[in-house]
């Protein structure tokens, strides 16, 4: 999950896999999967970079339990 920040400062955790389209209009909306939207501070780019942040740190956390399963 990716956090990202509401409009009115609150944060909103959100699964980047149901992410449908990020559009900058000039807000910044994201529309899910099932058809809910959200509006939030971060522009697409930084919404990017969260991602690949997140893919990047899931891929590692992954890599890593792989070799300790081999080296046991």
């Amino acid at each position: 999950m990716i956090q990202l920040t509401r409009l009115n400062g609150t944060i909103l955790l959100v699964n980047e896999e149901f992410i449908e389209i990020a559009e900058d209009t000039p807000d910044t909306v994201i529309t899910m999967q099932n058809g809910h939207r959200y509006v939030v501070k971060e522009k697409t780019a930084e919404i990017m970079e969260h991602i690949a942040e997140a893919k990047t740190e899931y891929a590692e956390k992954l890599f890593a339990r792989l070799i300790a399963e081999k080296n046991n």
